[in-house]
C-alpha cells in the first residue's frame, strides 16, 4: 500500500498500491465495497477533493487519474508527465490538483478542462513532497535540490529553501508557518514558512531491532490541531511528535541572519 485518503464527507477511506489497485472502503462495515481500474501500473499516490465527489490517484503510468467516487467511472486522465508521478494534492480552488513528478516538474491542472495549464520546470531532481499550505493561497513542493514556495493559482516562484541536498521523502505544513521536510535518511528539517529559516533538525528515534538502513520517514502529516507531527517510517513504525514544552531560547537559541537583498538566489 502506497497511499491513504479519507473523506472528510463521507464514512470512506481510499488505498492504493502497487497491485494497481484503488480500493474503497466503507468504514462502517470495515470492508470495500468499490474497486476503481485503470491504472497500468502501481499507484503511488491519491488525494480526496475537498469538495467535490471524486478522488485522484497517480502513480508510475505518469498519469493522474480522476474517479467519481460513486459511479466508479473514470472523469479524466491526466496526461502529460513523463515519469513516476510521486505526490499529489487537491484543493477546492484552482489549481484543484497539483502533481509532482520526478521528471522534475510540477503540473498544475484545471479540472473543468481536463488538461495542464502550467508547468512548473524550476527543479533539477525529482520531486516527491509536495504540501498545501493551511491557510496561504501558496503550496511547496520539495526535491533533492531545494525546497521550493509557489503562489496560487498562477504558480508564481517565491522562494527556495535550502535543504543541504539531502533526498526529501514529504513536507508538511500547520496554521503556525512550520514546515517540516522528512527526509529519507532519518532527519526532520523544521523551517519557518515566511523566511525559509531551518531552525531545528532532529533524528528519528531507533526502533529496536532495526537495521541503520531502516531510518528513513516515507510520509507524515500533521493532526488537525497542528500541534502533533505524524510521520511513518521504514522501521515500520508510526511515531507521533510533539512541542517540547521545555525549550527556551536559550536552550534553543534563533540565529538567523537574513540574505542581502539582491543576493540570494532566484531559481
Amino acid at each position: 500500500v502506497r497511499g491513504i485518503a479519507i473523506s472528510d464527507r463521507h464514512p470512506y477511506m481510499f488505498t492504493v498500491g502497487e497491485d494497481k489497485m484503488v480500493k474503497c472502503w466503507d468504514l462502517e462495515q470495515n470492508k470495500v465495497i468499490r474497486h476503481y481500474h485503470g491504472h497500468l501500473s502501481g499507484v503511488y499516490t491519491c488525494a480526496m477533493h475537498p469538495t467535490l465527489d471524486i478522488v485522484c490517484t497517480a502513480g508510475r503510468d505518469s498519469a493522474v487519474r480522476v474517479w467519481d467516487i460513486r459511479s466508479k467511472a473514470q472523469i479524466f486522465c491526466l496526461a502529460g508527465h513523463k515519469e513516476t508521478i510521486g505526490s499529489l494534492a487537491t484543493q477546492a480552488v484552482d489549481p484543484q490538483i497539483i502533481s509532482g513528478s520526478h521528471d522534475t516538474t510540477c503540473r498544475l491542472w484545471d479540472l473543468a478542462a481536463g488538461k495542464s495549464y502550467a508547468t512548473l520546470t524550476h527543479h533539477k531532481k525529482g520531486i516527491r513532497g509536495l504540501c498545501l499550505h493551511p491557510s496561504k493561497y501558496l503550496f511547496a513542493t520539495g526535491a533533492a535540490d531545494h525546497i521550493k514556495q509557489w503562489k496560487c493559482p498562477e504558480g508564481t516562484f517565491m522562494k527556495n529553501v535550502d535543504c543541504n541536498h539531502t533526498i526529501i521523502n514529504c513536507l508538511a505544513v500547520n496554521h503556525d508557518d512550520v514546515m517540516v521536510a522528512a527526509t529519507d535518511s532519518g532527519q526532520f528539517h523544521y523551517f519557518d514558512w515566511k523566511t525559509g529559516y531551518n531552525f531545528h533538525t532532529e533524528g528519528t528515534r531507533v526502533q529496536p531491532g532495526s537495521l541503520e538502513a531502516e531510518a528513513a520517514i516515507y510520509a507524515m502529516t500533521f493532526d488537525k490541531t497542528g500541534t502533533r507531527l505524524i510521520s511513518c517510517e521504514a522501521d515500520k513504525t508510526i511515531k507521533i511528535w510533539k512541542e517540547d514544552e521545555d525549550a527556551t531560547p536559550q536552550t534553543h537559541p534563533v540565529d538567523y541572519k537574513p540574505a542581502a537583498p539582491g543576493s540570494e538566489k532566484r531559481w
